[in-house]
């Protein structure tokens, strides 16, 4: 299916029957993704008096409680409200769902102890385009990635350079394939977070970070439309779904 995109000036033409998925799905395993020192989710029958809710126990359909958080067990979408006092629902500040994205390959650089994305390397990898979202894609990119145990490993991060230049590039949807665009031990500081979502100044509440995405080896860099599906969840963050799509026209 053939769909038409009306960008200001310009049409593109993308092709729906075609989906590339870049999400992690989430299980009840040990083999789930996961990071923040949290344990596995956790998926089970609900079970009442002499009911459960297993056909394969001998209950009439099945209903599973699921027990899970979307920061740290798979694919999620969050807006400013994981870092603010106040609370905000990505639910309600995330209104559209299509926006023109650049998927681009990055090798984090080597700074001290850490492995960081720098500003300099997204402003090579974007140049002067214009697009609506990122999605980063980190070397090396072994599938591992969709079941990797991230808790106290020190993943790359963003240097807060970086997210200050998507920012100023106007990009509102950042998709990455870590457990977090900041270091995993900051003290709290946040900062490419923070500078990403401009919270010392006008705060901007539609644009969304996605992180833990898998971005197979077999999806090029270039240009895409990108499908951020989410979950109705009021919270600050929640599971998602993202789905590229090659521009054919």
């Amino acid at each position: 299916m053939i769909c038409t995109i009306q960008r200001k000036t310009t049409k593109h033409q993308i092709d729906l029957s075609k989906p590339l998925d870049i999400s992690i799905p989430l299980r009840a395993s040990k083999e789930n993704v996961n990071a923040w020192y949290l344990d596995e989710p956790q998926i089970s029958p609900v079970r009442s008096d002499n009911w459960v809710g297993s056909v394969k126990e001998g209950g009439d359909v099945n209903f599973n409680n699921i027990s899970f958080n979307p920061h740290a067990h798979g694919t999620h979408t969050e807006c400013v409200g994981h870092i603010t006092e106040e609370v905000h629902s990505v639910n309600q500040h995330l209104k559209q769902f299509f926006f023109y994205a650049e998927v681009v390959t990055v090798v984090p650089e080597r700074s001290q102890d850490d492995y960081v994305i720098s500003k300099k390397q997204l402003q090579h990898v974007i140049g002067n385009k214009k697009r609506e979202a990122i999605v980063v894609r980190t070397l090396p990119n072994f599938k591992d990635k969709q079941h990797k145990q991230y808790s106290h490993t020190n993943p790359p991060y963003l240097e807060e350079a970086a997210a200050i230049y998507l920012r100023e590039k106007g990009i509102k949807h950042l998709l990455i394939d870590l457990p977090s665009i900041d270091k995993e031990k900051d003290e709290g500081k946040l900062l490419a977070h923070n500078a990403f979502w401009n919270t010392s100044g006008n705060m901007r509440m539609d644009a969304t970070i996605t992180e833990f995405i898998y971005v197979a080896n077999s999806i090029k860099d270039g240009a895409y439309y990108v499908n951020i599906q989410i979950a109705p969840f009021e919270n600050d963050a929640t599971p998602s779904k993202p789905i590229l799509y090659k521009i054919v026209k």
